[in-house]
């Protein structure tokens, strides 16, 4: 199988047309003229001649342009993207059917925080030996979580028995 091909934008002497449609650096059409025409004037004015639409267009449109700045600008816009963007984590807390007023009321601030965060939050209740024929001591544990967090954060998923395990997914709630 051969190597998929790279998108080249075509520079220069790259490109096969005979005649081009040429825009100048700003972004001004001077018309349609000749490959060599179009190359002395890029030569002269220092600039790259890249041909901006599909090599089946007709004419070809061409730009006058500093391909290196263009490749470095893009390159700079998609990395700073990248950085701006904020990944969501999926956090998780784990409960006992047992669980104590006060353990609960910390691990509810904990909570809170990775939902202020913007992060998911996996609730699970685990249950041991013989607790599991009392399941639905931990689920009213978790609707007690869902209803104490009801003004910052919704149910992505509902509460559904996994194994020995009770799992629960809040998210934020999105803002307008």
């Amino acid at each position: 199988m051969a190597p998929p091909k790279k998108n080249i934008t075509p520079i220069n002497e790259m490109i096969k047309s005979s005649e081009l449609m040429l825009i100048n650096e700003d972004g001004e059409k001077k018309g349609i003229v000749s490959i060599n025409d179009a190359l002395n004037v890029a030569r002269e004015a220092k600039l790259d001649l890249v041909q901006v639409s599909s090599s089946d267009a007709n004419p070809v449109v061409c730009k006058l342009m500093d391909y290196g700045k263009h490749l470095f600008s893009k390159k700079k816009n998609v990395s700073s993207s990248k950085f701006k963007a904020k990944k969501t984590v999926l956090k998780e807390i784990k409960f006992r059917p047992s669980t104590d007023i006060g353990d609960y009321n910390i691990k509810l601030k904990k909570i809170k925080s990775f939902i202020n965060d913007k992060n998911k939050t996996k609730i699970s209740v685990r249950f041991r030996g013989r607790e599991i024929l009392n399941s639905n001591l931990g689920l009213d544990l978790l609707n007690r979580v869902k209803d104490d967090l009801s003004e910052i954060a919704q149910v992505e998923q509902e509460p559904s028995l996994e194994g020995r395990q009770l799992l629960m997914v809040l998210s934020p709630i999105k803002q307008k």
